[in-house]
């Protein structure tokens, strides 16, 4: 028995109980696989939903009953008003990473060609970001995992981006004598046994987790930077909420000044900005 728009919704908040967003999740899942605007799910509920469609949505429905987050799901995720494809090789691009793109922007004046890494690039979102903001600069996308390098490529491709250089390297490792204007990084921070974890099953642990204290690839990325870092080069990292003291403490001891720490939208510290003499 075909069901119309209105039939599929009320069964898919039944679905999706245990969602804080049941009902826009499940606007999101309809729209998507029938291509259509939630705009027109508003206008039609009593249309009947052709059963291809339907099955499909009610596929999707089941993957976020188990908590599959929407953008994995869906395949895209917007940041910086720009439309990234993700998948489970990268991290879903994240409000607070474009807080580090503003801070960024402000250290890069717009008419001057400078040079930037992003070290852990992921889906490309900080890169790509910057790139489009700042297309004078030359920029370097780095990330150890091949999926993740092939996703950032695929995203600068939709975006006709063209001057963004991708390169696999654990950190600085395949990088050689590189030296930049501005080192940007979301590296991993996440402490091994932290409780947050289970709710982030889905994204690429590698990612994530950074050893006991969450500070194990942040204590390589500080140390190394400075050897690829031109003279008043600037870094800028995206840390845990209770990691402030301990990362502005490493870059003091890794010979950084003008070190300023910055918040996230919900107020806690998120990152810091710091300079090379």
């Amino acid at each position: 028995m075909p069901h119309t728009i209105g039939d599929l919704l009320q069964q898919a908040g039944t679905i999706l109980v245990d969602s804080d967003s049941a009902t826009l999740d499940a606007q999101i899942l309809l729209a998507h696989s029938w291509q259509k605007d939630r705009s027109f799910l508003h206008a039609w509920p009593h249309r009947t939903v052709p059963a291809d469609i339907e099955r499909e949505f009610l596929t999707l429905v089941e993957r976020r009953r188990q908590h599959e987050p929407i953008a994995y799901i869906m395949g895209k995720k917007e940041f910086w008003s720009l439309s990234l494809q993700v998948n489970a090789h990268v991290l879903i691009p994240r409000p607070e990473t474009e807080l580090l793109v503003e801070h960024a922007l402000a250290v890069l004046p717009a008419k001057r060609k400078l040079s930037v890494a992003d070290i852990g690039t992921g889906s490309g979102a900080i890169a790509l970001a910057i790139a489009h903001e700042r297309p004078h600069c030359a920029i370097t996308a780095c990330d150890i995992s091949a999926g993740a390098l092939d996703t950032a490529r695929a995203n600068a491709k939709a975006l006709h981006i063209s001057d963004v250089r991708f390169v696999q390297s654990d950190l600085f490792t395949k990088l050689g004598d590189l030296a930049f204007d501005l080192i940007a990084s979301n590296p991993p921070y996440v402490k091994q046994q932290d409780s947050h974890l289970a709710a982030l099953r889905f994204e690429p642990g590698l990612a994530l987790r950074a050893g006991a204290d969450g500070l194990r690839v942040i204590e390589k990325l500080i140390a190394q930077a400075p050897a690829h870092l031109n003279k008043q080069g600037w870094m800028i990292l995206e840390h845990g909420y209770d990691q402030k003291t301990d990362v502005c403490k490493l870059l003091e001891q890794g010979g950084f000044s003008r070190i300023e720490s910055y918040r996230d939208l919900a107020g806690h510290w998120r990152g810091v900005i710091a300079q090379l003499p």
